[in-house]
């Protein structure tokens, strides 16, 4: 196993494709970790922690639609959703490139 922190720097990073194309924070950052989970040191505990991030970032919207009927909650969550799922990514491929470990808040464990 090598290590490569610019890969996981990049799974990190590639969360943001959503900003550009519109979908792919789950299916990029997947596809990286489990292609490169054997191959390259940590992968397998970053991809994880982005894949149980992106996951839950799915479940909090799901839950934030019928909110917007309760006072307009719901727009609000979808607010703070995507400012945590903008800054949480590069604050995470900031630590991946220090060598650090990926913390991402309110995270469901999906995958362990």
């Amino acid at each position: 196993m090598q290590k490569n922190n610019q890969l996981l720097v990049i799974a990190h990073l590639s969360q943001l494709i959503t900003l550009i194309t519109g979908f792919g924070s789950l299916l990029l950052p997947l596809i990286l970790w489990f292609t490169q989970k054997e191959k390259i040191y940590q992968m397998d505990k970053h991809g994880k922690n982005i894949i149980n991030f992106q996951l839950s970032l799915i479940v909090y919207c799901i839950i934030c639609i019928p909110l917007i009927l309760v006072f307009g909650l719901g727009l609000l969550g979808f607010l703070i959703l995507g400012i945590i799922s903008v800054v949480f990514p590069i604050v995470n491929a900031i630590k991946a490139s220090r060598g650090e470990a990926p913390t991402y808040p309110l995270s469901l464990s999906f995958i362990s």
